[in-house]
């Protein structure tokens, strides 16, 4: 019995337990599903009495409470052109003129009343009141003729930070700006979660911290007004179309010295980079210039720089196993098996390709091929003679299994481009302007070119540390290939590390974004300027550069040498202009010249 009472109880006890365990909903498991404000919205939000802590980074809101009694044109523009991240937010709540002009005549009586009786106590005159009252009559004079409206308005702004510290810095330049023209603020203290509502993209007034304000002193707060991008130093790159301000810009002075250049052909962009380089020049910057065209040998010329003419026929010559000298900070191994993997690149490109198993049978026949010379990763080679391809021919056709690879590759060393690349290097880049054209290379060899120059001018800039810009013009002939794209990626990534800004220009912008390169290069370019474009590629440029409908069409009506300038989080409409004699020297219009020409002869024939 007493088993059985033991069972009783302990069935009852479980009854009771499963009475009370809580029933899920059928939606429970939906829970977790995320919508567009768990995607956008911080991991984690802190509210504090002076500033919000927003996941990694700190938001402080404050509003203004009174401004002084002539606000002027562009007041705001320098608070809309400091160089921070921050929002703001102008709230304008319309007040009725009827009541607005009863609310008027109160005052004005009141303000009256002050001035008669101070007339009557014998007291001196109040400047103060009189100023007023003439303000109120002519407000509401112009209220009553509807010249005017009259406004609650509240303007916010809300700026951010990594630290506390950099919060307050940046309320100090804020605050500072406004102080200086008389318009006081105020944190919103306990209140920075409306403030920092009211500033974002809602339409919601959480502050209400109101102004009285007029149509007129209303217009000038019109935050819409043209970035400016003159810096303390750097270069002149043209002139702000919208306010007619100069853009000067040092590229180095950004988190990485790339650019890029978009335009259709005529529309002046070898003009602006050649602009560019003429002034960078002049502040001890080295240019080197890859020129598919030959457009910028008048320029190396005029500026005691050099051309090397880079084509089967040429003179010019670089020896693609060349080896760069080896720095005390640097692994003779690492500096070896980094050329290896270009020259296995380099033949992919000059062999139209290579299966797995020829592209092994390659990079041991260029390591057999600098052992050879005594090149090995274990000791120092700088100064050694470094192997021809014909070397490397005679070590891979004793190889098994290379029959196909030396066919193909003996029209570089016995064929028609024999002359091209089986030599030693006769070139030398100790000038401050370099020019390599590639203008007479035909056009199936022109990659293979680009890539064997780029190649020889990174190992120059690895091997001695200074201030360098290399322009690649026509980029779009590096990014058919994907080994040439890949190594114009890695310059410009690799390239801050060695004071080394890349520039690339192109007219074919969608085979530039096609490549799985492109956009990768254009993410890591801090300027960007475009052009005027031609109608079948600005939607590609307006998806990728975010533009608006009137960018768009204002590249599309855009004149020669006019368009968009971007450097960081600014961009501006530009306008390029050169001096009289900097426009003689960097021309490519055939007109000018052929007149430069005649000039130079008839100056030569006297």
């Amino acid at each position: 019995m007493a088993l059985l009472d033991f069972l009783n109880r302990k069935k009852k006890q479980e009854g009771a337990l499963a009475t009370m365990a809580p029933v899920l909903p059928p939606d429970i498991y939906a829970a977790g599903a995320l919508d567009l404000a768990d995607t956008i919205a911080p991991a984690a939000l802190k509210v504090e009495p002076k500033s919000l802590a927003l996941g990694e980074k700190y938001s402080r809101s404050f509003y203004t409470i009174s401004y002084p009694r002539y606000l002027t044109d562009s007041w705001f523009t320098p608070i809309v052109n400091l160089p921070r991240v921050f929002d703001i937010g102008i709230h304008i709540h319309p007040v009725e003129t009827g009541s607005a002009l009863r609310n008027f005549q109160r005052k004005v009586a009141e303000v009256e009343s002050q001035i008669t009786e101070r007339q009557e106590k014998g007291l001196v005159r109040d400047p103060m009141l009189d100023t007023a009252y003439q303000d109120l009559e002519n407000l509401r004079d112009r209220l009553q003729q509807a010249e005017e409206r009259l406004f609650d308005v509240g303007v916010y702004l809300t700026i951010y930070g990594s630290t506390p510290e950099e919060l307050d810095k940046i309320e100090g330049e804020v605050r500072g700006i406004l102080d200086a023209k008389l318009v006081y603020t105020k944190p919103a203290l306990f209140q920075q979660e409306q403030g920092f509502r009211s500033t974002l993209p809602l339409a919601s007034d959480e502050l209400a911290v109101h102004s009285k304000m007029n149509s007129s002193p209303l217009s000038s707060i019109f935050p819409f007004v043209s970035f400016d991008l003159t810096s303390d130093r750097g270069i002149l790159y043209g002139i702000n179309r919208h306010n007619a301000s100069l853009i000067l810009f040092d590229r180095f002075s950004l988190e990485n010295y790339n650019s890029v250049v978009f335009a259709k052909s005529g529309s002046g962009k070898s003009y602006a980079v050649k602009l560019e380089i003429l002034r960078s020049l002049m502040f001890d910057t080295d240019v080197i210039v890859i020129d598919p065209e030959r457009e910028y040998e008048y320029l190396a010329e005029a500026t005691g720089g050099r051309l090397f003419n880079i084509s089967l026929s040429s003179e010019h010559h670089i020896n693609p196993f060349d080896l760069p000298p080896v720095k005390e900070d640097e692994e003779p191994s690492d500096i070896l098996r980094s050329n290896i993997i270009n020259l296995v690149g380099l033949f992919r490109i000059m062999l139209g390709g290579l299966t797995p198993e020829e592209d092994a049978l390659v990079d041991r026949a260029i390591t057999e091929t600098y052992a050879l010379k005594d090149i090995t990763g274990d000791a120092d080679f700088t100064g050694m003679e470094a192997p021809l391809l014909s070397d490397f021919e005679s070590v891979l056709s004793g190889m098994e299994g290379s029959q196909s690879l030396v066919t193909r590759l003996s029209k570089y060393t016995h064929g028609t481009w024999s002359g091209f690349l089986n030599q030693p290097t006769n070139v030398d880049i100790n000038k401050q302007f370099i020019v390599f054209s590639v203008r007479d290379m035909e056009d199936e060899l022109k990659p293979v070119a680009m890539y064997i120059v780029t190649h020889f001018i990174w190992n120059a800039v690895r091997h001695e540390l200074k201030k360098r810009l290399l322009v690649i013009d026509e980029a779009w002939w590096m990014m058919k290939s994907e080994d040439t794209a890949s190594f114009l990626y890695s310059l410009a990534k690799r390239g801050r590390k060695y004071y080394l800004g890349v520039s690339t220009i192109t007219q074919d912008v969608e085979d530039f974004l096609r490549s799985p390169y492109g956009r990768p290069i254009l993410t890591n370019s801090s300027i960007q300027l475009l052009l005027k474009q031609s109608p079948t590629t600005i939607d590609t440029l307006k998806d990728t550069f975010n533009l608006t409908e009137e960018e768009k069409f204002l590249l599309l009506e855009s004149g020669v040498g006019e368009g968009l300038f971007f450097a960081g989080l600014k961009h501006v409409a530009i306008r390029i202009v050169a001096s009289y004699t900097e426009d003689q020297i960097i021309t490519s219009d055939p007109s000018q010249l052929l007149a430069i020409k005649k000039e130079k002869d008839r100056l030569g024939g006297a």
